[in-house]
C-alpha cells in the first residue's frame, strides 16, 4: 500500500469526463494516483506532468508544487512499488509454518505481485526512477529484500536453511525470483521451451541450494495462482 496518509478523502475517476475530487491539501495524493493509473493504462511511463494534471483535473503547474520533474514523481512510483511489494510479502508470513514453506510463499507472493503489476514493477528496475545506487539504498526499497533476509535467518536459527552469509542468500532468491517475474510478465515462459512447470521446476531448484536435506518437487497441482 502506497505509504502516503489514506485518512483523507479521494475519489478515483471512472473515464476521462469524470471531475476528480479531492479535499484541499490532498493534491499530492490526486496526482500520484492519478499517475498510478496511467502508468498501467499506458504499459508504460511515456506521460507528461501536464498530462497528469489534465488527468486529475488540477492545473498544469499543480503537479511541481510536489514534483520537481517527471524523475522525482517516477522516483516515489517506484518507492510505492517497493511499499506494496512488502506488503504483499508481509500477508504471506505465518509464524506457523515451517521457514521452506514460508520462503515458497514469499516466492509466490513476489511472483504474483510482478504479473499484477507489470508495468509497476518494470518501472521500480528502471533508470528512469533514479540511479541505482540511490533507489536501492531508500529503506523502502530494502525492505522487501531485509524481510527476506530475516526469514533466512530464522531458517538457519533452527536448522531447515544452511548456514550460509544471509545475504548471499537473499541475493540468490532476488536474482532468481526477479529474472522468472520478468521472464513471466514478457510472456517468454513459453512451455514448448521450458515446460509446463517451468516456475516451479525454478523454485524447486533454488529450495535445493538453501534448504539442508534439499526439498520436494513443485508441481503444478501445488503451485499457487
Amino acid at each position: 500500500m502506497c505509504s502516503l496518509s489514506t485518512s483523507i478523502w479521494f475519489q478515483m475517476p471512472t473515464n476521462d469526463d469524470q471531475p476528480k475530487q479531492y479535499h484541499h491539501g490532498d493534491l499530492r495524493r490526486a496526482i500520484m494516483d492519478t499517475a498510478l493509473l496511467m502508468l498501467e493504462q499506458q504499459h508504460g511511463w511515456q506521460f507528461t506532468l501536464r498530462e497528469i494534471a489534465r488527468r486529475a483535473n488540477v492545473s498544469h503547474s499543480a503537479p511541481y508544487r510536489h514534483f520537481p520533474d517527471k524523475a522525482s514523481l517516477l522516483h516515489e512510483l517506484a518507492l510505492v512499488g517497493f511499499d506494496r511489494l512488502r506488503e504483499a510479502l508481509d500477508a504471506e508470513i505465518d509464524t506457523d509454518a515451517g521457514v521452506p514453506a514460508q520462503l515458497r510463499s514469499l516466492a509466490y507472493a513476489y511472483l504474483g505481485f510482478g504479473e499484477r503489476n507489470p508495468s509497476l514493477y518494470r518501472l521500480m528496475f528502471n533508470t528512469d526512477a533514479g540511479e541505482p545506487s540511490d533507489i536501492h539504498t531508500d529503506p523502502r526499497t530494502q525492505a522487501p529484500f531485509l524481510l527476506v533476509v530475516s526469514v533466512l535467518e530464522w531458517g538457519q536459527r533452527d536448522g531447515t536453511i544452511r548456514s550460509r552469509p544471509a545475504l548471499g542468500q537473499a541475493t540468490a532468491c532476488w536474482a532468481h525470483l526477479h529474472g522468472l517475474t520478468m521472464l513471466s510478465i514478457d510472456g517468454r515462459l513459453v512451455p514448448e521451451k521450458v515446460g509446463d512447470n517451468a516456475i516451479g521446476d525454478a523454485l524447486t531448484t533454488l529450495m535445493d541450494g538453501l534448504v539442508v536435506g534439499g526439498t520436494e518437487v513443485i508441481h503444478p497441482s501445488s503451485e499457487k495462482p
